[in-house]
């Protein structure tokens, strides 16, 4: 994974090349008119589990005592986060998308480009709804516990949508944090010089050690400076990949995280170096839980380092499934096969080839039964 200043005019590079390549394979794209004409996917994710209906709502935030490390002329660092709340009961409200019309259009021209697998075209990514209404009153119970979510290094909040509407549904507040220049796209309530209104990510590729190393310490940066935005104190937190990284590393670090759940982060740098969260015992709970399909040295080494020392740190595993049945494409990417758009080798790298109807539930039960133990509503 390289930085880049300009990553659309890299993408479009890319796309140029990957158009020669079919000239020269002979394959012949599709006019465009009969690629127009066939319907456009709409993918669904699954309904919430708990009692209580969600609010969902978005915040901008920006920190000025940080510059941004991807795009130095932004001069400020900025987040967008969704507020996911149990709702008063009432009136029906809209459901809000997965993602905003902006953040789609630009997703639907990255999505092969993040992940291979995805299809270059035939989705609707704008279509997808949540299950958290938009404009309904949060329900008024003071002391709710909080949550807040890291997304997967080149993934947005949006791929998180599902779960983070489970736990709200159950009576948690669930804030989903992106971290913009290393997130796939990120909206933004509107542009700023040297920043445009949608803000695609720079890094496309595999890490290197150096922005390895600068996406965990900028996300725990986040995570720490929502906490203070906010004025949150006893947290829970959990992340996927990368996000798990940061938010165990977070936990490590901020007193004010009661509990962590890292979803198949690993926990040194690529040099091999342990974060000074697997070098040392952690005395409050930080769940590990991985895939058997993404299981490898580089994991077990760092996460053995941790459990070595004992506390209160757990392992779990989901056999059958691979490093993005922890996110929404658990569903989305089923569907997608089912379709025709991808094929059962695609599927299987991304999310295994469990039912979703068996991981989506486990995922969540897992998280429910940790959070419920250490940071009870």
């Amino acid at each position: 994974m390289t930085s880049s200043s300009a990553p659309g005019r890299r993408i479009l590079l890319k796309g140029a090349l990957a158009g020669a390549a079919a000239l020269l394979s002979g394959a012949v794209p599709a006019p465009a008119a009969a690629r127009d004409a066939a319907p456009l996917l709409r993918l669904r994710l699954p309904a919430p589990g708990g009692p209580y209906p969600v609010r969902a709502a978005t915040r901008y935030l920006a920190d000025p005592s940080r510059n941004d490390p991807w795009d130095r002329e932004i001069g400020v660092r900025e987040l967008m986060v969704t507020v996911l709340r149990p709702a008063a009961p009432g009136h029906r409200f809209p459901r809000a998308p997965q993602m905003t019309p902006g953040a789609a259009a630009s997703f639907t021209d990255l999505a092969h480009w993040i992940h291979q697998p995805l299809p270059r075209t035939g989705v609707d990514w704008a279509a997808t709804l949540t299950h958290a209404g938009t404009g309904a009153r949060p329900r008024p119970v003071r002391g709710r516990p909080v949550l807040l979510y890291s997304p997967g290094g080149g993934d947005a909040r949006t791929m998180g949508s599902s779960l983070a509407v489970d736990l709200a549904s159950y009576g948690w507040t669930v804030i989903t944090v992106d971290h913009p220049g290393d997130a796939s796209e990120v909206e933004f309530p509107d542009e700023r010089p040297n920043r445009e209104r949608v803000r695609e990510t720079v890094l496309l590729g595999p890490p290197d050690a150096a922005t390895f190393r600068t996406m965990i310490d900028t996300r725990v940066a986040d995570l720490r400076f929502v906490l203070d935005t906010l004025g949150l104190d006893r947290v829970g937190v959990y992340g996927h990949s990368a996000g798990g990284t940061a938010v165990a590393q977070a936990l490590h670090e901020d007193r004010r995280i009661a509990a962590a759940v890292n979803l198949e982060g690993y926990l040194d740098q690529m040099d091999g170096e342990l974060l000074p969260v697997a070098r040392q015992a952690s005395d409050r709970p930080l769940l590990l839980a991985g895939t058997d399909g993404f299981r490898d040295a580089r994991l077990d080494r760092s996460w053995a380092a941790l459990l070595a020392h004992g506390g209160p740190v757990a392992r779990r595993q989901l056999d059958n499934t691979q490093h993005w049945a922890f996110t929404d494409y658990a569903s989305l990417v089923p569907q997608l096969q089912r379709a025709g758009l991808m094929t059962a080798a695609g599927r299987a790298a991304m999310v295994g080839r469990a039912d979703p109807r068996a991981t989506v539930p486990a995922v969540r039960h897992l998280l429910r039964s940790f959070f419920a133990r250490h940071l009870p509503k």
